[in-house]
């Protein structure tokens, strides 16, 4: 057998590999990218001793990208020293590079240093070449310090001492920076509030759905009735996200429904405008728990506790906490610290809540009352927690003329000294000191 046409065989088959691919041989190449062969020297980039550049091009993304461009192409490497990248570099650039919103410059800055070409002498400082940041990088500006630091048969990495930075990177870097690209914030102070009408004095932005309101409750309430039966300023965002009227017309409903609580239902409605007031606060995004005493316990109530101006709102007021609370919140609270101090709508009374035979007693002493009926109504926005007696502020013997009268006047006191003035005057009758007048006849 003649051995001639064998070295033909190997020429043809070389030749062939050096034939451009086809169409559907680059798809498919494109489509996956082949394994990177572990003597690759983007595998030796990264065992390097060019650990903080094999760390920024894993935290730029950009190791697919090599390996597709190493399927075409040989690399030369231009790998900034450690300290270039850690001591020397300007702490406020570095921090630029690494936020997430200047990923593209990070990678620009990257690619800046990666040639694709590996046969190239960096030594010869009048050439430029293209790299794949698309930018030419001059080999004048390159101080190489290791020469062929790392060879492998895909490239080549070439140590140097400093940075390299684009025009690019460092244009975005200036604009970032610039005052021009920044807007600053001119500082506020918090809303003002007019005294007079308990208004914001300057508007204050809308309030997203959800979120607290603008003022405090007590800022947002109206004017008592002894002031003017004016309708409350809401915080002052004009838009209502929720429907507060509905929804206290649906709990008034409840409290009809339920059994028991109809005398509630009727001085919220009836006797007072509470119902409206309370509707418009839920509108205006606050939140309340209402403790509603039963008929018995209001039915223990005088005519003149509840004749006086004020004195129903006033009454109410004190059953009213501006929180959302449950009866398994509050019976959490005072299980774990023993008594808990409510706010309440009428100012500055707080309400005490205290463990008691298995529920949650309010108040002390006799003006104590028990969480009867828990959770009539609770629907995220308005709580109704039935009690059993109608509570008074601690330091009122007897509930004054609410609005009115100051709150240290004690109504039985008057009664006594009615009763003293008539035992003096039939006792100077008896013993004849003013038999002449007209009362002793």
């Amino acid at each position: 057998m003649d051995p001639s046409p064998l070295p033909l065989l190997l020429l043809l088959f070389s030749s062939l590999s050096l034939l451009p691919p086809t169409f559907s041989q680059s798809s498919n190449s494109s489509s996956s990218t082949p394994a990177i062969n572990s003597n690759s020297v983007l595998v030796a980039l990264l065992d390097s001793h060019y650990t903080e550049l094999a760390e920024l091009v894993e935290k730029a993304l950009l190791l697919p990208t090599l390996e597709s461009t190493l399927t075409s192409h040989n690399l030369t490497i231009l790998a900034p020293q450690n300290a270039a990248l850690e001591r020397d570099l300007d702490p406020e650039f570095r921090q630029f590079l690494l936020q997430p919103r200047n990923l593209k410059s990070l990678q620009t800055l990257l690619l800046y240093h990666i040639i694709p070409n590996s046969h190239i002498d960096p030594l010869r400082g009048s050439d430029s070449h293209h790299t794949l940041a698309g930018e030419v990088v001059p080999l004048s500006e390159t101080a190489v310090t290791e020469l062929r630091s790392i060879v492998r048969p895909d490239g080549v990495i070439h140590g140097i001492k400093t940075l390299l930075i684009p025009k690019s990177v460092q244009e975005d870097f200036n604009r970032r920076r610039s005052l021009a690209s920044i807007s600053a914030v001119k500082p506020s102070g918090a809303p003002e509030v007019d005294p007079r009408t308990h208004r914001l004095k300057k508007p204050a932005p809308p309030v997203p759905p959800g979120a607290p309101p603008v003022l405090p409750i007590y800022d947002a309430m109206a004017p008592g009735p002894a002031i003017a039966p004016a309708p409350a300023p809401g915080p002052g965002s004009g838009k209502h996200h929720f429907n507060g009227h509905a929804q206290v017309k649906d709990f008034i409903q409840t409290l009809l429904l339920y059994g028991g609580y109809n005398e509630l239902a009727d001085i919220l409605v009836n006797l007072t405008s509470l119902a409206t007031e309370m509707g418009r606060l839920v509108s205006e995004g606050y939140v309340l728990t209402v403790l509603a005493p039963n008929d018995e316990a209001l039915g223990r109530l005088t005519t003149d506790q509840l004749s006086e101006p004020g004195a129903p709102e006033q009454i109410l007021y004190y059953h009213m906490i501006p929180e959302y609370q449950t009866e398994e919140s509050m019976y959490n609270a005072v299980r774990r610290f023993g008594k808990v101090r409510y706010d309440t709508l009428r100012l500055p009374h707080k309400v005490v809540a205290r463990e008691a035979d298995g529920s949650v007693k309010f108040g002390t002493g006799e003006k104590s009352a028990y969480l009867f009926d828990p959770d009539i109504y609770t629907d995220g926005r308005i709580s109704v927690q039935g009690i059993d007696a109608v509570l008074f502020p601690p330091d009122e013997a007897v509930p004054p003329a609410m609005g009115v009268l100051p709150a240290n006047r004690k109504p039985p006191v008057i009664v006594k000294k009615k009763h003293k003035r008539g035992r003096i005057l039939e006792a100077a009758c008896q013993f004849g000191v003013m038999t002449r007048m007209s009362f002793c006849q």
